[in-house]
């Protein structure tokens, strides 16, 4: 039997120039790809972008803008079904407009009768009621529904979508790893190079608290481990400019507060997520704000610890049995610290623990894809 070619459009939050977006619609396209070669159908992605000439370039797809109607539509008309996802596109957090823009997407779709798959989105907070009712609407139309943790699923429940819904982790766990496993490696061969050579601990960090108390308890937590260890701390900004900045502004801390003993990097401008991937996994542990750096360093299993700003960094973590370390409200940079020398210095230890839960994440996460071109193989 041939291969078939369908074109699905993919809506999200890409083009903005945001490795962890970035990162799930690259992930995304890997899976469709191989899923599709294993099924017999080829994935055309249509990829609704806000700077669609990156984002042919960046990943070889068909790009059209995602703020011209007439691009869209006539998209979404010439296409075989829409995928919306993932990342956290329905929540009323950063603005009104968020919601009525993606399930407006969802909604031209169905009306030109075109099957929707929700991929392993992350739903809420949805503080308004009207939009409840409008997304129990959409959802009840949608040919596949998947969510990336629990809470999603059961907000969606709450609100009075009825479908089944499959619990997904995020796509990006099913990124390839891109170092050699670490099983096999003859711990007495490498003691000696590791004593002599510092730690390289990854940092990644956003504003958030107005008063940024939230990064000088970091920055104190940081410093109580570089008096304790040789550690190379390499920033990685994951949206620019403002997470460059963060960086600059908790590193500056640092120094002033730890001159002799703080080492510090700031990774370059990274476009291609592939390569934000490879940084992460470099690192002997990472220190993460953002969502996707711990994502990123699950994916290439490497030790982590995260300081929580939004419930999808704890709903995240609880995947791999964990907590955050530390959250804006207020911490304790003494127990932070001690956290995560602990991971840093027990790394094989804590891939022997969470590996077979790594694995099953990886695997469980190309399970939209899956389900997507079952449906169009069967068509």
């Amino acid at each position: 039997m041939g291969t078939e070619t369908k074109r699905i459009v993919i809506s999200g939050y890409y083009g903005f120039h945001n490795s962890g977006d970035e990162a799930v619609l690259f992930s995304i396209l890997n899976a469709l790809k191989s899923e599709g070669e294993a099924s017999g159908v080829k994935i055309k992605p249509i990829v609704l972008s806000a700077d669609p000439a990156l984002t042919s370039k960046m990943y070889g797809v068909e790009s059209v803008h995602r703020m011209k109607p007439g691009e869209l539509l006539k998209a979404i008309r010439s296409s075989d079904g829409l995928i919306s996802g993932g990342g956290s596109l329905l929540q009323d957090v950063t603005g009104w407009k968020t919601i009525p823009y993606y399930l407006g997407v969802i909604k031209l779709a169905q009306w030109l009768r075109k099957p929707v798959f929700i991929y392993s989105q992350g739903i809420g907070p949805v503080g308004r009621p009207l939009f409840h009712r409008w997304i129990r609407k959409v959802f009840h139309k949608a040919a596949y529904i998947s969510v990336r943790d629990e809470e999603s699923a059961d907000l969606l429940k709450r609100i009075g979508v009825t479908k089944a819904i499959d619990v997904v982790p995020d796509p990006v766990m099913g990124m390839p790893r891109m170092m050699q496993d670490i099983e096999g490696v003859d711990a007495s061969e490498t003691s000696e190079l590791e004593l002599s050579t510092a730690k390289t601990v990854g940092v990644s960090v956003r504003f958030w608290n107005e008063d940024r108390s939230d990064l000088k308890l970091l920055a104190e937590a940081l410093v109580k481990m570089s008096r304790k260890q040789r550690i190379v701390f390499r920033f990685l900004p994951f949206h620019l400019p403002s997470d460059r900045e963060a960086s600059e502004y908790v590193a500056r801390l640092c120094e002033q507060e730890a001159p002799d003993s703080f080492r510090w990097e700031l990774a370059p401008d990274m476009e291609h997520p592939e390569e934000m991937v490879r940084e992460a996994a470099k690192c002997d542990l990472v220190i993460g704000m953002r969502l996707h750096s711990l994502i990123y360093a699950a994916s290439q299993w490497v030790p982590m610890a995260g300081l929580s700003y939004d419930p999808k960094i704890d709903q995240f973590l609880n995947w791999l049995g964990m907590q955050a370390d530390g959250r804006v409200e207020g911490f304790d940079p003494e127990v932070f610290a001690a956290n995560a020398l602990g991971r840093l210095n027990e790394r094989e230890s804590w891939i022997t623990e969470k590996k077979k839960k790594l694995v099953e994440l990886s695997q469980k996460s190309r399970q939209p894809s899956q389900h997507i071109c079952h449906f169009f193989r069967l068509k």
